[in-house]
């Protein structure tokens, strides 16, 4: 709790037992999209105790929980994602199943960079209306070679409308990448991340996408990947609007850049995310994990106890608007 309101992170992903990794390379590997998943409820409990236990320490009360994004398989073919999107999505609504009062599912697509996205609408549809689902997550690049058209494109249409329909966000978190010009960096994902983020939003900013989708919104994690560095009123900079439309989570561990990314994206469009359980395990020098985001959000004097609570919990609840806490 954060002065008596529910800390809420919009940015954490699925823990699970090592056989449902094993469970998805079985799938692809040997070519069987029916293949079934056999996790028990202890199994998928087991799992759990370290997440909620990291939860309790990073002082998060509710988290909405994703795909593994490097685990989404994007670039399987159509009929297999189809299924791997589809094992997962149920796997997450168990979890949630398991503790309520601590995770809220977020769906995983069947994107695909050789197909529009009508093909998500029905599985969008389906983790909201039946499986209680408060948004989805996106790749932009699916195929992770920068194949598929950019976020302005009408390739993605299809599943914004769907999405402007069942009002629910989008939240932008890019997956692996094949640009062999970053295949000697370890966790070249990372890089991935911040680059297909930071075009995505630049790409937002620039088109009609909100003036086609108006009740559209879109999160961009990572605090939108990168900082811009011309001044507000520079030639590339988008003179719109995007209060209503766009925002971010404040997963950055880099105290100095977190804070600017506050700054200059504004509190009300900032929300809590730590990506935890994910890529935050360096130590910080005071001892804490690098994704115990809570404490240098806090510190952060530019900010007021107002402010705050908006980026730990009134943000969320106003841009997740089926969310229930």
């Amino acid at each position: 709790m954060y002065q008596n309101h529910k800390v809420i992170d919009v940015h954490g992903h699925m823990s699970t037992p090592p056989h449902f990794r094993g469970h998805l390379g079985g799938m692809v590997s040997l070519n069987t999209p029916n293949r079934k998943l056999d996790i028990s409820d202890e199994l998928l409990e087991n799992a759990q105790k370290a997440h909620l236990k990291g939860m309790d320490e990073r002082k998060i009360d509710v988290q909405l929980i994703g795909p593994r994004p490097v685990a989404m398989w994007h670039w399987t073919r159509p009929f297999l994602q189809a299924a791997i999107c589809r094992v997962t999505n149920d796997l997450i609504a168990r979890i949630v199943k398991l503790h309520p009062d601590r995770f809220v599912g977020m769906a995983q697509l069947p994107q695909s960079a050789s197909l529009d996205t009508k093909n998500c609408a029905a599985e969008l549809e389906r983790c909201v209306k039946e499986l209680g689902f408060v948004g989805a997550y996106v790749n932009p690049d699916p195929g992770g070679k920068r194949e598929a058209p950019g976020m302005h494109d009408t390739y993605w249409h299809p599943l914004y409308a769907k999405a402007q329909e069942l009002d629910v966000p989008l939240m932008v978190h890019p997956s692996t990448s094949y640009d062999p010009r970053i295949e000697v960096i370890p966790h070249n994902y990372q890089m991935n991340n911040y680059i297909e983020e930071f075009i995505a939003m630049h790409l937002l900013q620039h088109s009609n996408v909100f003036e086609l989708f108006p009740r559209l919104k879109i999160v961009i994690c990572h605090c939108g990947g990168a900082l811009n560095r011309f001044i507000p009123t520079d030639h590339h900079i988008a003179q719109k609007d995007f209060s209503k439309n766009l925002f971010y989570d404040c997963c950055a561990y880099d105290d100095v850049f977190l804070e600017a990314s506050i700054k200059q994206r504004g509190v009300d469009q900032m929300m809590f995310g730590t990506e935890f359980p994910g890529s935050g395990g360096a130590v910080r020098e005071d001892g804490r994990p690098s994704d115990d985001v809570l404490p240098t959000v806090d510190k952060l004097g530019f900010l007021s106890t107002e402010d705050k609570v908006k980026i730990f919990n009134k943000n969320a609840l106003k841009v997740f608007t089926k969310l229930k806490v």
